[in-house]
């Protein structure tokens, strides 16, 4: 699959770049993504919830009534589940909700996300280019040639960048990411991504390694 490279004034280059069919023109797997971006979401959980139970609760541990003759149901705790101020029960602890999968399983499902931006038509090759300081501004310029404005779009660089990084975190529903941290969640919440040219020059190293 061939894509048009634009200039960063969305203007057409004259350029042509070949996504690697091994990664972008492979059948999509859609429970490889599902169990990625599970794994995803679950390691990113805190786990940190808690809420008291009868036993950690500060109270009397006299008993609150007499046992029969009150007409009512016994109780022997003010700090019951059943009266205001009690305990929980089975209330929430913490926990670790992180679990593993397996490397290829994770670069399939990298692989299947691309695969089905390909296939949607949702991807723009950019020319690769530099900041020499932070600037939204000329960050917005840039989403609004390529007619990007409005739309959640990932920018995908070959590497790290902070002049590019900072002007883009001020953009609404525009994140930006190295090609050697992309994921399966950012690439699936993402409508339209956007590659420089030379993240598509690494795609098949880091894919195929």
């Amino acid at each position: 699959m061939e894509l048009n490279v634009v200039t960063i004034e969305g203007k057409d280059t004259g350029r042509k770049v070949a996504l690697p069919e091994s990664v972008f023109g492979i059948e999509p797997s859609d429970h490889a993504i599902y169990l990625d971006v599970k794994q995803f979401l679950a390691n990113n959980r805190q786990g940190t919830h808690k809420s008291k139970e009868r036993a950690e609760i500060t109270g009397s541990t006299r008993k609150i009534k007499k046992q029969k003759g009150t007409g009512t149901a016994r109780a022997g705790s003010i700090k019951s589940p059943i009266f205001v101020g009690g305990g929980r029960v089975f209330g929430p602890r913490p926990r670790n909700y992180r679990f593993k999968l397996n490397k290829k399983l994770k670069q399939l499902a990298r692989k299947s996300a691309l695969a089905y931006k390909a296939q949607t038509q949702m991807i723009t090759v950019m020319e690769d280019f530099n900041m020499e300081a932070p600037k939204t501004k000329e960050v917005v310029a840039i989403y609004k040639n390529l007619e990007l404005t409005g739309q959640r779009s990932l920018l995908v660089l070959k590497e790290a960048n902070a002049n590019i990084y900072r002007s883009v975190r001020n953009v609404q529903r525009a994140e930006v990411v190295t090609i050697a941290d992309l994921n399966t969640y950012d690439i699936m919440k993402a409508k339209n991504l956007v590659l420089t040219e030379g993240s598509v020059e690494e795609f098949g190293k880091l894919f195929n390694a």
